[in-house]
Parts: C-alpha cells; sequence; structure tokens
C-alpha cells in the first residue's frame, strides 16, 4: 500500500519560514519524481517545485529563490523549505511522487499553510 505522509504545515507571519516533509511508503522511492503542488482557494492546484529521481530541480518562478526542494532517499522522504513567505502562499500543499514510464502516481492529502500578513 502507497502511502504519502505531509507535515509541518501551520500558520506563520509574513517573511517567516516553515519546512514541509513528505514521507514516502510502499513505493521504490528513488526512482520517483517528487514533487509539491498547492491549492488555494478558488484556484486551480499548481506546481510549486519538483525533483526528478536524478535530482533535477524545477521551481514555480513566483517561489524561485525563496523555496528549496531536497530529498533524501535513504529516509524516504522529500522536503520543501520555504523561506521568506507571503500572504499569497497560502494554501494546501500536496506531496506527489510519480513514475510516469510505469504509470504510476500518487498523491499525499495534504497540509495547510496560512501565512497572515
Amino acid at each position: 500500500q502507497v502511502q504519502l505522509v505531509e507535515s509541518g504545515g501551520g500558520l506563520v507571519q509574513a517573511g517567516g519560514s516553515l519546512s514541509l516533509s513528505c514521507g514516502a511508503s510502499g513505493i521504490m522511492f528513488r526512482f520517483f519524481d517528487m514533487g509539491w503542488y498547492r491549492q488555494a482557494p478558488g484556484k486551480q492546484r499548481e506546481l510549486v517545485a519538483r525533483i526528478t529521481g536524478g535530482s533535477r530541480i524545477n521551481y514555480a518562478d513566483s517561489v524561485k529563490g525563496r523555496f528549496t526542494i531536497s530529498r533524501d532517499n535513504a529516509k524516504k522522504t522529500a522536503y520543501l523549505q520555504m523561506n521568506s513567505l507571503k500572504p499569497e502562499d497560502t494554501a494546501v500543499y500536496y506531496c506527489r511522487a510519480e513514475r510516469p514510464a510505469y504509470g504510476a502516481d500518487y498523491w499525499g492529502q495534504g497540509t495547510q499553510v496560512t501565512v497572515s500578513s
């Protein structure tokens, strides 16, 4: 059974930092591309950052220079370090594990991040 469990969300003031974690089980983690997505109320889910199994990284323009994605294959965990947070970063943040060549695509339940002004 595949599980992705996010943790680390919460309430923070603008300019503050939060660190999200996504622990995976039931998958060969090192082969999966890991992504963080977010969905704000009334908006579509959007990509925040993604790191491939080969550790190639891409970020949404809105978070470049503020957020850092990383992974620890030994711990089967992906991370998102979020600095200089803005109210517009407020959203539910989801972890995603993909292995497109095998049609594998899994999502976590999400964790709420709220940034107050």
